[in-house]
């Protein structure tokens, strides 16, 4: 496990550039967090990395974004969803292959259906200092 913390948009940016570095095709990761916790900002930098030059907003109302990269990147968020059953309705397994990477705000309304190789990002936001802290763990891992 590790634990970084960030302090502008810029920071949490180069964390998740750093992240798509080490990340190969098939990763799976499931970001946890408060709403505005810094989710989205996280995903942004992310695409950035791999080379996605359009805009990444919140896929709440459309539910999944794809982007082609140097990977491809599905962005997928389950806010709106009330659980696994809804998940697997949309399809969300036909996400976790080996083509590209995919990020899933709001993980936990899948859990059960979720991959073994999970990259958990637990995101706590401290609204007065502007201070996101990070934790990035594997599925299995003690966090």
């Amino acid at each position: 496990m590790r634990t970084v913390e960030t302090n502008s948009p810029e920071e949490t940016w180069a964390l998740a550039a750093g992240l798509a570095d080490e990340l190969e095709a098939g990763a799976v990761m499931a970001l946890h967090g408060d709403l505005g916790a810094g989710k989205t900002c996280f995903i942004q930098g992310f695409a950035a990395a791999l080379g996605i030059d359009e805009p990444i907003t919140s896929p709440t109302y459309t539910l999944i974004g794809e982007y082609e990269g140097r990977l491809p990147l599905h962005h997928i968020d389950l806010y709106r969803l009330s659980g696994p059953e809804e998940a697997l309705g949309i399809g969300l397994e036909e996400y976790f292959d080996a083509s590209g990477i995919t990020a899933i705000e709001w993980a936990e309304r899948a859990e059960g259906i979720l991959p073994d190789n999970l990259l958990h990002i637990e995101i706590r936001a401290d609204q007065k200092t502007g201070t996101r802290t990070f934790r990035i763990y594997r599925e299995g891992e003690n966090a």
